[in-house]
């Protein structure tokens, strides 16, 4: 059990630091994207919609392992 926990915990800590590294990747690309037109640069702004899913998608990931750590904490306090 302590080592399922320490994997899910070792795996929401890297997942983390992967977070990280796409908010800031998308706050690079806001700051870039500030003077320009939505749509002027169709690969620009298809490049920031992709961006945004990206980070969107990896943000729920990252919740569901934060969830498993506290669910196998949860389980290792129960018993």
């Amino acid at each position: 059990m302590s080592d399922e926990s320490g994997y899910a915990s070792r795996k929401f800590h890297s997942h983390m630091l992967i977070e990280i590294a796409l908010i800031v990747a998308l706050a690079v690309y806001m700051v870039l994207a500030r003077e320009q037109p939505v749509g002027d640069n169709l690969i620009f702004t298809v490049t920031g919609a992709a961006l945004m899913a990206l980070v969107s998608y990896w943000t729920l990931h990252t919740i569901r392992d934060a969830l498993e750590v506290v669910v196998d904490r949860t389980r290792r306090f129960r018993h």
